[in-house]
């Protein structure tokens, strides 16, 4: 190892402790992020001591965040930023000013000067994007309420990460005393203020008119690896325009995100990116780990104790406070402020900057930088611990109705329902029709407490933490229902339900055919497709509309659902061979059609050879009488009532 170059020795360093620490922090039930900071501390300056150059891995690894931030603009469209603009700014600006207020009184109760506190209050009011969104995507939590507004206070914070830095040269006593990185220069700052809505409005503008056809021109080449390399291009020059002009490159590869969110090229650039950006954040936790000075730690112990204690419960008073002034529902409250109570890899830009410009000390910007990385380093292990405590607390049990009849033991049922929505909601109220127990999982509050009014046993929470499936009685039940909404989310809780609890009968919710295919491939028997019945029943009422006899729309529904269910099946066996499959496809409807054709023209021949033999025998001296008649409109409602 020794001739071997640096680079590639810190390559195998990080990596070799990453495949080791994660999987073992996974092992544990105590997640990825856990994994990486114990991975860092280990090889870090305070533990094996194999890698000392931590500021500047910290700062390569930042571009992990710029790449977490692109993706999550991929998801937003413009539109949909538009309506979450008064939570960006009216939420994000309270958590700021709160939060910062409350810690800069108490910086100043303790007897600090007012410059040392403001900055101190300024970078730990700011919280950790990456820690923050990895954590509510792991638990899919980012499309409930307390999802987003957490996603629109730390979007806020970044915005005001840019005023933050522009305010250290005034605070810092070189810059007063010699004008070092200020300039009381109008035109100057009118420069820099056009400068950075130039730089703004060019990404703006790009993105609108230029990015689309760039990205179609490229993927008409037909090569993969340079879609990818325009991919990383994209956000790595974003990245350094927004860096020429002083902002966030975060914002800026949000902001192309966001102009992206309705290309076609969506889903590739997603595809490209996201190994990068896992890898990348992965080195972004280790480098946090590493960053950890326990020497400062050890030299003041009570007073790294008390300053790290200290902000954390002043911003977790005031950020779960805004949780309650909100609305928030209470099960969302505990996470949303654990998670923002952090502090966030930005501070330590703040600190090292406010140290440079002389407005703090440098053994207080070291105090304040031990103090958020151990807060990083905390907060995942204390959302494990928060997340085993509460699961079961959040957990209700309605008295069951005297009419429906127990089948298991008191704090388990046979049937776990995932997803309480529509269609979870007609399958829960069959089971209590019958007397048979069952237990609901969601994480829609307000359909939890329909739920819990109903008489169900009601668990707050994802259904693909193994956890939660494990305290709502999966171990004991006999069947889950998935009827969840994304297909992504189906499937990952059925590789979860067969790895953990494979005893289960799996009945599954299909959004299409391609999500039916992907749950017979995870090997689920019960499948329906959630529109395929209602849509059957729709097309018999219009056929009964248009003249076709009740009986007659019955029998072509019937047909058309057995054909329909036969040529899914055969489709089954090629959905891998898009062509073939495509090919079946065409030649099961092109059958049905060419049938139900066939049986219309026998239908109308018969009909019309009915309408003569009526009217042979209405003619005067009809061989037929009454009697016969009698037997003729007998016949015909036989005709009807038995379609062939």
């Amino acid at each position: 190892m020794s001739n071997a170059p640096a680079w590639l020795t810190y390559g195998f360093t990080y990596l070799a402790a990453a495949v080791i620490a994660v999987p073992i922090a996974r092992a544990l039930g105590l997640g990825a992020i856990i994994g990486y900071l114990a991975a860092g501390i280990a090889i870090g300056p305070w533990g094996l001591r194999l890698i000392s150059n931590v500021q500047d891995i910290l700062h390569f690894a930042e571009f992990g965040v710029v790449l977490m931030l692109f993706l999550v603009g991929l998801e937003l469209q413009p539109s949909r930023l538009w309506n979450l603009r008064r939570p960006i700014f009216g939420l994000g600006s309270a958590q700021m000013v709160l939060c910062a207020g409350l810690l800069w009184l108490a910086a100043w109760a303790m007897g600090l000067p007012w410059r040392v506190g403001l900055v101190g209050a300024l970078g730990l009011a700011l919280s950790s994007t990456a820690i923050a969104l990895q954590s509510l995507e792991e638990r899919n939590l980012m499309r409930t309420d307390g999802g987003q507004k957490a996603f629109s206070i730390l979007l806020f914070q970044d915005v005001a990460a840019i005023p933050i830095l522009a305010l250290l040269p005034l605070l810092g006593a070189g810059a007063i005393a010699g004008g070092a990185g200020l300039t009381h220069d109008p035109g100057h700052v009118a420069f820099e203020v056009a400068k950075i809505i130039g730089v703004v409005g060019a990404i703006v503008l790009g993105g609108r008119l230029l990015l689309r056809p760039l990205l179609r021109w490229i993927a008409k080449s037909n090569t993969p690896e340079i879609f990818t390399a325009a991919s990383l291009f994209l956000v790595v020059g974003i990245a350094m325009l927004m860096l020429t002009v002083g902002l966030s490159m975060a914002l800026g590869a949000f902001l192309a995100g966001v102009l992206l969110a309705d290309s076609e090229y969506r889903r590739e650039l997603e595809t490209d990116i996201e190994p990068f950006k896992g890898l990348l954040l992965g080195l972004f936790f280790i480098a946090v780990g590493m960053s950890i000075d326990f020497g400062v730690l050890l030299q003041s112990p009570w007073m790294m104790l008390g300053l790290l204690v200290g902000f954390l419960v002043i911003k977790a008073v005031a950020i779960y406070a805004l949780a309650k002034i909100t609305r928030m529902p209470y099960q969302e409250r505990p996470v949303f402020t654990l998670l923002l109570a952090q502090g966030g890899e930005f501070a330590f830009v703040v600190f090292q900057s406010g140290a440079s410009f002389n407005a703090i000390p440098a053994e207080t910007a070291s105090m304040l930088i031990g103090a958020v990385a151990l807060s990083m380093l905390l907060s995942p292990l204390l959302l494990v611990a928060m997340d085993r405590l509460l699961l079961k607390r959040f957990a209700t049990l309605k008295t069951v109705p005297s009419d429906v009849k127990e089948i298991d033991e008191p704090q388990s049922a046979p049937v776990i329902i995932a997803g309480f929505g529509r269609y979870g909601q007609i399958v829960a109220r069959m089971m209590l029709a019958q007397g048979i127990p069952a237990t609901v999982l969601d994480h829609d509050v307000e359909m939890l407490e329909v739920a819990h009014t109903f008489g169900y046993r009601v668990f707050y929470g994802d259904a693909t933490r193994v956890n939660l499936l494990r305290i709502a009685g999966a171990e004991h039940a006999r069947t889950i229902v998935i009827a969840v909404d994304q297909p992504e989310q189906s499937n990952k809780i059925v590789q979860i339900v067969n790895k953990h609890f494979p005893h289960l009968n799996v009945v599954a919710r299909a959004r299409d055919v391609t999500h039916w295919n992907q749950l017979r491939d995870l090997g689920v028997k019960y499948v329906e497709r959630e529109l395929f019945e209602s849509s059957l029943l729709s097309g018999r009422t219009v056929m009964e509309l248009e003249g076709l006899p009740a009986s007659e729309a019955e029998y072509v529904t019937r047909r058309f659902r057995d054909h329909n269910i036969e040529l899914a099946n055969l489709m089954y066996g090629h959905h891998h061979d898009r062509a073939k499959m495509i090919d079946v496809a065409k030649q099961g409807r092109a059958q049905l059609v060419e049938q139900m054709a066939k049986e219309r023209q026998e239908r109308k021949k018969r009909e019309a050879a009915l309408a003569e033999e009526l009217a042979q025998r209405a003619a005067p001296g009809g061989a037929e009488g009454v009697e016969g008649e009698k037997g003729v409109v007998g016949q015909e409602g036989a005709v009807a009532d038995t379609p062939r």
